[in-house]
């Protein structure tokens, strides 16, 4: 259902409406990370994100926090141009949820969704470094100069990743597993460096963030965090479980 866009704002406690229209027309307001200045535009709130100055805005209302499996085959966003599956035909909440962050369309593993707009932008923000864990199955088996290499931040095209860390955890016989820890997330960035050290990717998957571990939840199902998750959540990746 559609609603004028100042009105929206209100609802989430930006400001009286009257001084929302001046927000708007100052330049300060975002749909789906397009300016809107102009009185007069509609949203839904079931589809659109909001932000202002930079930081998304949501409703007041129950705040839900959420880790899910994500399989293979789904994007990690609210809405998709292609009409490919989304993570959210997975959620089933009352509360309209958001990812926070990404994984890649054939990357399957925990991805974390929340309606809570200061923690979203707590996490997401770039200064802040939580450790990403994640499982790769590639092709080959990398000698220790290839993981040194890997481990020392490498280039991947357009971008020097920083340092991470990258331990082989099982051999194969033409493949092997990595476990793989980041901080950063650049599109496709884990997949990016192991082609870089010339051991293509065939699965991947993210286990933890920090210190919220997927632990044994099942691909495609989800769960609400318990206390010591939101916990790490709210503090920014500071706290430990």
């Amino acid at each position: 259902m559609e609603e004028r866009l100042q009105k929206y704002m209100a609802r989430c406690g930006v400001a009286s409406r009257r001084k929302c229209e001046e927000i708007i027309t100052s330049g300060r307001v975002k749909v789906d990370n397009i300016v809107v200045s102009e009185l007069g535009a509609k949203i839904d709130c079931k589809i659109h994100v909001v932000s202002v100055n930079d930081k998304i805005i949501v409703p007041e209302e129950n705040k839900v926090y959420i880790m899910l499996n994500k399989p293979e085959g789904y994007v990690s966003t609210v809405k998709d141009e292609k009409d490919r599956n989304t993570i959210l035909d997975l959620v089933n909440v009352e509360e309209r949820v958001y990812p926070i962050g990404r994984l890649d369309y054939d990357t399957s593993g925990l991805i974390l969704l929340t309606n809570d707009g200061e923690v979203y932008n707590k996490i997401i923000h770039p200064r802040v470094a939580i450790d990403k864990v994640y499982i790769a199955l590639v092709k080959g088996i990398p000698d220790n100069e290839k993981i040194n290499r890997f481990e020392k931040g490498i280039d991947i095209g357009d971008y020097i990743t920083a340092p991470g860390r990258c331990e082989i955890i099982k051999k194969y016989e033409n493949s092997c597993e990595l476990k793989i820890i980041i901080h950063e997330g650049k599109n496709r960035q884990v997949r990016r460096m192991c082609d870089a050290i010339g051991h293509p990717v065939i699965a991947l998957k993210r286990v933890s963030i920090g210190s919220i571990n997927l632990g044994s939840l099942p691909k495609g199902k989800w769960r609400f965090l318990s206390e010591k998750e939101l916990e790490f959540l709210k503090s920014g990746g500071e706290s430990s479980v």
